[in-house]
């Protein structure tokens, strides 16, 4: 029988898994079914990836909506077709660019652009994801998405490998931002390595490996210990009524996230939009 349980699990991921490997091996490892992940990490990319577990399985728009923070190595000199060392040589490029160009260009970043989405990617256009059409050899259109990169940081240059560490809003890719670098310095760049820190309020200290959860050394965060920071309303009967019929409210605050208790139960978190609270998740 399925085990029932909730929570969130923080997992260190291995490179070589898929994001849907690591759900799926935790599935079998806890025996539960209602699982899901809240921000897909390419195979090549290793850290943080947030397990969704039971009612939790809800929370994923809530936790997929903060910033993350990433590691990352590029080789300078050549562009692949999946943007990172995984992928066919498409492109070459001068390598010889001088250690103060490489930072000015890095630093540059830091702020709102529009970042072209790669064509590897599972973003989907006309029903179909880009991927596919990549894989069939068909020409499409790669959308542009607007992102911030509110953190940029060059941690060092070593044998024609740069390091970076950069906080970067929802949405973005690291292998398109480093992509992107190379252009702005009249060269191509490819992903290397990749390491995702943090998601959110959740860091890579506090994450276990799938050899750890398979021996039991782990701890599953509750919906409470997630929505700890997230200010709390007390509900009465006429706010229970309204709360439980998912009305758009009109309350006093400048929170971004409001959540409802009806005594020591959690009943609803909603969102600020518009100057309005409106249902969000119904627990």
């Amino acid at each position: 029988m399925e085990r029932l349980i909730d929570g969130i699990l923080v997992v260190n991921k291995e490179a070589g898994f898929t994001s849907r490997d690591v759900v799926n091996k935790v599935s079998k490892l806890l025996d539960i079914k209602r699982i899901g992940h809240t921000g897909t990490l390419d195979p090549l990319a290793t850290g943080v990836l947030v397990l969704t577990i039971g009612k939790c399985t809800k929370m994923t728009d809530f936790l997929t909506s903060t910033y993350k923070e990433y590691e990352a190595k590029f080789e300078l000199g050549y562009e692949t077709d999946t943007l990172d060392v995984t992928g066919q040589l498409t492109k070459k490029g001068n390598k010889d660019v001088s250690l103060d160009q490489i930072k000015t260009s890095v630093m540059s970043f830091k702020g709102h652009y529009d970042q072209e989405v790669p064509k590897y990617s599972a973003v989907k256009i006309k029903g179909k994801r880009l991927y596919e059409y990549a894989r069939n050899g068909e020409d499409v259109t790669l959308p542009k998405r607007n992102v911030e990169i509110r953190e940029i940081e060059f941690l060092g240059y070593e044998d024609g490998s740069v390091y970076i560490r950069c906080l970067v809003s929802k949405g973005t890719y690291i292998r398109s931002l480093i992509r992107d670098i190379g252009v702005n310095l009249g060269t191509y760049a490819t992903m290397s390595e990749l390491l995702r820190t943090k998601q959110g309020m959740f860091d890579i200290k506090d994450s276990y490996s799938i050899d750890e959860i398979e021996k039991g050394h782990f701890k599953l965060l509750s919906i409470d210990e997630v929505l700890k920071d997230v200010p709390s309303i007390e509900v009465d009967d006429e706010l229970y009524k309204k709360v439980s019929n998912g009305q758009k409210l009109s309350i006093d605050s400048n929170s971004s996230f409001l959540k409802f208790l009806k005594g020591n139960n959690l009943i609803a978190l909603y969102k600020n939009e518009d100057g309005f609270y409106k249902m969000f998740i119904k627990f």
